[in-house]
């Protein structure tokens, strides 16, 4: 059957990356959307959307009746659920079937057998896949959990069975934590998955992560794409992706391939999946198949010039592969890193607000599902782009993707750009001398700040940007309209510095330098005071448009600027620098009440209040457990003292910053 109407079942890059193939194919694609994904680019890329609820995904994406709906309503031929969301619910694959259309992805059978992940180690037991030991089938006792963890010894990984794309997983390696871990384990299964059941293995501290790309026609033809390289993780979550797996014995990696494919030709599996595999040493073991397109599918796209996407339509049309495993070979080698709305000096967590400013670099694949101007919320992962470099080494993959990294500028949420450069140039990485658990040992070596060799000459170089290109005409004096540079104002006395123009700039990371560039010297020359009473002469002319020749002595450099909203953008040979014009700061001395306020660290919903207004906390208590964009985390009191003035409930969103209890102090404490 040729499809000619595509619903696309998804948000974000992943539904932008559809719609491309499908046009590309002939097939007109249409959107879904949320109310809070109004304004989307995806609903603005696709073009036809139809709106299926509120922003909450339980209350848009994950409703499959309106997802049904939507798709009627346009007269859909086809549905592709993309990743995530309702990609491996087998109650809405048989929706879609059972409304008359194709569902692109696995049989429902197929995805129960997947979808629990007692099930799926039954299956690859069967196909004679090698799995990890632990206790057979899934428990949800917390005290016989407790009881057999205990007897296999620690550390143990505690998986929740309807678990998937790192989550539902939590390590445990400290008896003192163990019934706290099994408590939020439950919760999160319960919640997240709709089950309560745990799956209890053991854990392999040093393993890699490999898994391989499968496609199946489903009548039994499967075929393999190699493997991809997944190391790379923090929270269970990938980082960095790359295809093929570097370092590891080909035969090695032949013998997991024909594993991964023999276990698909036993269900006879239909459409793209994805069976991944922990490898240690000489040995590998199977961990789970994820029935869909991964978020990492490009790095096999890059090796093998397929495109998934159209392979997948093909099989859905029920045209069949259209190729044997002899048709495929690997050329060269493809690394993706994903780049997140993510706080690294808050262990990661999401971060919400409004891209101010999103420049990213070209040369390299990147797929986005954002612009600048877009919001992220707080109902959705808060990717913002995935940068793929395909090379013909790897060593020249990992250079350019470092490179391409040093050029991405993002304003208005923290971002992990700076960790994600770090990973790319550290040189166990580029050894491959790196484990699942790796990132975690290293967090503060890899979240450091970065240091520029030049950074006042940057910054130096911004103030004369921000004056030469502020101006109300093109005309060569800097001093004409004067008064209309934004967030300066001219300087008093009668020093030759103290009459130039000011300026406070504030950088990307909140720092804020005051300047003054005085007056033009001779032609395109200039003389900037810092605050530190650092003095420099630099040269600047603009050679072409949005490119500058910057002279600071015997030094030469070509750097590319734009001034947009009031930001400076500038690509430097140090990578892309933002800075704008420095709000007046407002300075308040410490509040010993504010330890006592204990405020929400993120934009999110409370899931669960753990203490009882007026009830006696000890610090570091865990007052309220929170979820935001896939992290649950515990709120804790910052002193010890009584509970007062809880504002919130269970299923409450709150904004972060916002105070959700007090910690009084007690009689005791009051009579200190």
């Amino acid at each position: 059957m040729k499809i000619k109407t595509l619903l696309i079942a998804n948000r974000g890059e992943i539904a932008c990356r559809i719609a491309r193939t499908a046009r590309a194919s002939g097939i007109t694609p249409v959107g879904v959307h949320s109310q809070a994904d109004a304004n989307a680019l995806h609903v603005r890329e696709i073009g036809h959307s139809v709106c299926i609820g509120a922003g909450p995904a339980s209350e848009s994406y994950l409703k499959i009746d309106a997802v049904i709906a939507a798709a009627k309503s346009v007269g859909a031929d086809a549905i592709h659920p993309g990743y995530g969301f309702l990609a491996e619910n087998p109650d809405f694959a048989r929706a879609v079937e059972a409304a008359g259309m194709i569902f692109m992805g696995p049989t429902p059978e197929t995805l129960e057998r997947f979808g629990d992940k007692a099930s799926a180690k039954d299956a690859a037991v069967a196909a004679s896949v090698p799995v990890i030991s632990g206790a057979q089938g899934a428990r949800s006792n917390p005290q016989e959990i407790a009881r057999e963890v205990r007897e296999m010894g620690l550390p143990v990984l505690l998986k929740a069975v309807g678990g998937g794309g790192g989550r539902g997983q939590r390590l445990v390696t400290d008896e003192t934590t163990l019934e706290e871990d099994i408590e939020g384990a439950l919760r999160e299964a319960k919640s997240t998955f709709g089950s309560e059941g745990l799956l209890l293995e053991r854990f392999l501290p040093e393993a890699r992560h490999v898994e391989v790309q499968i496609a199946g026609d489903g009548k039994g033809h499967v075929v393999h794409l190699f493997e991809r390289d997944c190391t790379l993780q923090r929270r269970h979550q990938k980082v960095i992706e790359e295809a093929p797996a570097w370092g590891l014995p080909r035969g090695l990696l032949d013998r997991i391939a024909q594993d991964a494919v023999r276990l698909g030709e036993t269900l006879a599996y239909r459409g793209l999946g994805t069976v991944e595999f922990l490898v240690a040493g000489e040995e590998y073991f199977f961990l789970e198949v994820n029935p869909r397109i991964q978020v990492e599918h490009p790095v096999t796209e890059a090796i093998t010039g397929l495109d998934l996407v159209a392979l997948h339509l093909r099989i859905a049309e029920g045209a069949g592969l259209g190729l044997v495993q002899d048709d495929l070979a690997i050329n060269g080698h493809a690394v993706e890193a994903r780049l997140y709305a993510e706080d690294p000096a808050m262990q990661f967590a999401p971060s919400t607000g409004t891209l101010t400013t999103l420049s990213l670099p070209e040369g390299l694949r990147i797929d986005s599902g954002v612009e600048a101007g877009d919001t992220v919320t707080p109902y959705y992962d808060p990717m913002i782009a995935k940068l793929i470099v395909h090379a013909p080494d790897r060593e020249t993959a990992l250079a350019r993707l470092a490179t391409a990294l040093d050029h991405v500028a993002v304003e208005g949420v923290e971002t992990n750009r700076a960790f994600l450069t770090a990973l790319a140039r550290n040189p166990e990485f580029e050894r491959m001398q790196v484990h699942t658990r790796w990132i975690d040992g290293r967090l503060d070596e890899l979240t450091k700040d970065s240091v520029l060799s030049r950074p006042e000459l940057w910054k130096a170089a911004a103030a004369v940007l921000f004056m030469a290109t502020s101006r109300q005409d093109g005309g060569s004096d800097p001093w004409i309209n004067r008064d209309t540079f934004t967030g300066w104002r001219l300087g008093l006395g009668g020093d030759t510095m103290e009459a130039g123009q000011r300026v406070t700039l504030t950088d990307a990371s909140g720092a804020s330098q005051e300047f003054r560039v005085g007056p033009v010297k001779s032609g395109d020359s200039y003389t900037v005071l810092s605050e530190n009473d650092d003095i420099a002469t630099l040269t600047m002319r603009e050679v072409v448009p949005g490119r500058w020749r910057l002279g600071h002595g015997d030094a030469v450099f070509l750097i590319d600027a734009r001034i947009q909203a009031g930001v400076i953008e500038m690509d430097t040979p140090e990578g892309r620098l933002v800075f704008r014009p420095a709000a007046p700061l407002d300075f308040a001395g410490g509040d010993a009440a504010a330890d006592r306020a204990v405020a929400s660290p993120l934009t999110g919903m409370i899931v669960e209040i753990k203490v009882a207004e007026g009830q006696q906390v000890a610090e570091g208590d865990v007052i309220a457990v929170m979820e935001s964009m896939k992290l649950e985390i515990s709120i804790r009191a910052a002193a010890a003292g009584i509970a007062s003035n809880i504002s919130v409930s269970t299923g409450d969103m709150v904004d972060r910053g916002q105070i959700i209890a007090e910690i009084l102090p007690s009689e005791e404490q009051q009579d200190e």
